[in-house]
């Protein structure tokens, strides 16, 4: 089951000089989500924001923030994201000494939980778990940094993903992270995604507005033809 389609505006790419104003203006061009990227230059090579950071913008915007746990361990901040007013909290399974521990632990504050997968990461795991999470989120670039290009045979991955979540008539994400662009929006649609993080392609621009409509115009002639073919 496809949702209605979802742009979460990764922050890794704005300019974090003036973040709340960014943050502002992509939710009022009508970006549906902030996708806050976490990471601890120890997991992946890069050192980003915390909890506080996460905080500070909860108080600025009601959009969803999508808080992506890319440390490890993980379980030590799920507790404080969670605190910081995150609504989702995605973490990759090798970061977690006992997966289903971090996925109980995030559902304990009432908010929802996603699992991502590195490109080359087997998405096995997910036969055991399907029934806890709301989100799989696929990437589609080697985490840790931002403006990297997109891994072609992950959309391979993301429709195997997708044909496996429909056969649980379970109501979850698939989102991919990585890489998308106006002329690769489509096609990730078509593989059967439903939720968009996307980060150069917007805040490297100065028409937030312009560049969200034709995102979802993209997104609205992939989906129809996935749509078709299923």
């Amino acid at each position: 089951m496809l949702h209605e389609p979802v742009i979460a505006a990764s922050i890794l790419s704005a300019n974090w000089s003036k973040l709340g104003e960014e943050v502002t203006a992509v939710v009022d061009a009508g970006a549906d989500w902030i996708h806050f990227d976490v990471m601890d230059n120890h997991y992946v090579p890069n050192l980003t924001a915390g909890p506080d950071c996460c905080r500070a913008l909860s108080e600025i915007t009601e959009a969803t923030i999508d808080v992506h746990l890319m440390i490890k361990p993980v379980d030590a901040m799920i507790e404080r994201f969670a605190e910081a007013g995150a609504d989702i909290i995605t973490f990759h399974p090798e970061a977690s000494q006992h997966i289903d521990r971090s996925i109980r632990l995030i559902r304990s504050y009432g908010i929802k939980c996603g699992i991502a997968f590195n490109p080359t990461s087997s998405v096995d795991i997910l036969d055991l778990i399907i029934r806890e999470i709301d989100l799989v989120l696929l990437m589609s670039v080697n985490p840790g940094f931002g403006n990297q290009a997109f891994i072609p045979y992950v959309l391979d991955k993301a429709r195997r993903v997708r044909d496996f979540i429909d056969s649980t008539g379970r109501s979850i994400r698939l989102a991919i992270d990585g890489g998308v662009k106006l002329n690769n929006t489509s096609e990730i649609a078509k593989a059967g995604v439903d939720t968009f993080v996307v980060g150069s392609q917007l805040f490297g621009g100065n028409d937030y507005s312009n560049t969200i409509s034709s995102l979802f115009r993209e997104i609205a002639i992939g989906s129809s033809t996935s749509n078709q073919i299923r």
